[in-house]
């Protein structure tokens, strides 16, 4: 679990159909929201459902180095118990400022230590991100937030509750609220809440611990905090949408059938309108509950279509728009529907640009600007090497037009890849991938 730095390389055979059924894995980001939420809890907190990835090792070794134990039990199941006093001052530096979400541990330290320095956060370099939406909430409650030059210090005063609005629809900046909310006694509104996969998680992780939480699924939740939390519990990780959505693209890129199940489909119905009006055409299973009785799951096959581009542009929006996540994976499937497709990724102020890498792969890519892209098809992909954008979508999208190009291609330094998915190359492999690691 320690910080790898040395390269790995994909070495891709292109050009072969997948056929069979995958599985969709736990999510990513509901996966490290928990984790840090377990520092609310006094007592022993047992996770099912982690992911075994990079970007779960950097933030366990963060928890480690202040003292919290971690240990994992099996393939996906860690325990973690807090101490009775953390040790702010051996934190990790290196694996936290790596990864993004490191940022939530702010709302869960605030109970623990009174004053403390947290480093900025690392995990995808697509330009400037802000924490004006976890800053401005966190200090109606009574945190104070000075930004430094390479760190965050924090002070807690007397902390109390109150009606927040969040400066933007942050899903990290949710979770950080409702993490504080959760153990400052009495009533604490939040309005503008993105009531995305990953902010339903930490509430229906947190109603387990006791904490009562109004409006759950909604965009305004009423958090009724408790004095303190003391609750040996076992919680299990729901599915990830994002993770469905790289499969189905694949399978759509690379002309596929393939069955993809446990997607939860309340997360993905507007990409898979999108798709349907691009022509898409797949079949959709009954509904069924993941673990936590409360996550919608169908499994989903998709058949190889003739795509045309779709009149409008493709932007993400706050759920229950497209899913920001989402948004890449619709790049390598414009490049085999007829047409020329629009992709605004406004949220995001360099992302569109790794876009254009697949013009390596004979893709027809043109950057209006910085958030802009057109992507003219259908177009033969044909193998190439690329070095893996330090971007974990961007990335996956790289590797999904290198599964459908002809030819050889080398994916260099896939670390991106491996921050947000467990064993892709063999997963892809087991339905009829050609992947080699080296």
């Amino acid at each position: 679990m320690s910080l790898n730095t040395q390269s790995l390389d994909f070495k891709i055979s292109g050009g072969h159909k997948l056929s069979g059924t995958i599985k969709t894995n736990t999510s990513k980001n509901g996966a490290l929201g928990l984790l840090c939420a377990t520092l609310l809890n006094q007592a022993t907190t047992t996770l099912h459902g982690i992911p075994r990835i990079e970007e779960v090792y950097r933030l366990i070794e963060v928890l480690q180095s202040i003292g919290v134990e971690v240990k994992w039990t099996n393939d996906n199941t860690v325990v973690v118990k807090p101490p009775s006093k953390l040790k702010l001052s051996t934190m990790d530096l290196v694996a936290g400022g790596r990864i993004r979400s490191v940022l939530m541990l702010l709302g869960p330290l605030v109970h623990l230590v009174p004053h403390f320095k947290l480093p900025h956060a690392g995990g995808c370099k697509m330009g400037g991100r802000t924490i004006s939406a976890h800053r401005f909430a966190l200090e109606l409650l009574g945190v104070k937030i000075v930004t430094k030059e390479d760190f965050y210090d924090v002070q807690s005063k007397k902390l109390k509750p109150a009606d927040i609005v969040l400066y933007e629809t942050s899903d990290t900046a949710a979770e950080n609220v409702l993490m504080a909310a959760a153990l400052i006694p009495g009533q604490t509104t939040i309005a503008f809440v993105p009531p995305n996969y990953q902010v339903q998680e930490v509430c229906f992780f947190l109603e387990a611990l006791g904490v009562k939480i109004e409006g759950i699924g909604t965009t305004n939740l009423v958090v009724h905090g408790l004095k303190q939390i003391n609750q040996t519990i076992e919680y299990t990780n729901s599915e990830d949408p994002i993770e469905s959505m790289m499969f189905l693209a694949t399978a759509i890129t690379t002309h596929s059938q393939l069955t993809v199940t446990h997607c939860p489909i309340d997360f993905l119905k507007l990409e898979l309108l999108k798709l349907k009006k691009m022509g898409l055409k797949y079949t959709q299973s009954k509904i069924y509950y993941s673990h936590n009785g409360r996550t919608k799951l169908v499994d989903l096959t998709v058949k190889p279509s003739k795509l045309k581009a779709p009149h409008d542009k493709i932007h993400a929006l706050p759920y229950p728009g497209i899913n920001s996540d989402n948004l890449p994976f619709f790049a390598p499937i414009a490049t085999q529907a007829s047409g020329t497709t629009m992709i605004h990724d406004w949220m995001w102020e360099n992302r569109a640009l790794y876009f254009t890498e697949l013009n390596k792969l004979g893709a027809q890519v043109t950057l209006a600007d910085p958030h802009r892209v057109f992507i003219t098809g259908p177009t033969k992909l044909r193998g190439a090497q690329v070095v893996c954008p330090p971007a974990l979508r961007p990335a996956m999208i790289i590797l999904i037009a290198m599964l459908a190009a002809s030819g050889d291609s080398i994916l260099r330094n896939v670390y991106s890849i491996n921050r947000g998915y467990e064993e892709i190359a063999a997963r892809l492999n087991s339905i009829g991938a050609k992947i080699m690691v080296e």
